[in-house]
């Protein structure tokens, strides 16, 4: 039993790397998804739910999912300005940065998490 999805990329890249000929991998893994046992929509809804989970924006989430592979998958259900409000409170607590040096120290920090200068703004405006 896996312990996590695993992408058609990650698969590939971690059979090559047991020695095994792409001749090989291909037919396994296209019985793997007509099984039902591997499916890269799987492998998305678990690893978006992970990062959000761990606070992380949909621009770092965006560019994770195309490093392993994923091009297809939609973004727009999180509601990421609602997220980095969230991020920001947790790491930060109620109290709004005082000067410049603390806000841009905070919002580097949302902007290190993924999400994008429009959402790290929203956040600070409506506090």
């Amino acid at each position: 039993m896996a312990q996590r999805e695993h992408s058609v990329l990650e698969l590939t890249q971690k059979l090559s790397a047991k020695g095994y000929a792409i001749e090989e991998i291909e037919p396994a893994l296209v019985q793997l998804a007509q099984n039902n046992y591997q499916s890269d929509g799987r492998f998305v809804e678990a690893f978006v739910l992970m990062r959000i989970n761990q606070g992380k924006g949909g621009v770092l989430i965006s560019q994770q999912l195309k490093q392993k592979g994923i091009e297809d998958f939609d973004l727009s259900t999180i509601d990421s300005f609602e997220l980095a409000k969230s991020v920001r409170l947790k790491k930060y607590g109620k109290q709004l940065p005082k000067d410049y040096k603390e806000k841009a120290k905070q919002q580097r920090f949302l902007q290190s998490r993924g999400f994008d200068f429009e959402q790290i703004n929203q956040v600070f405006s409506c506090e």
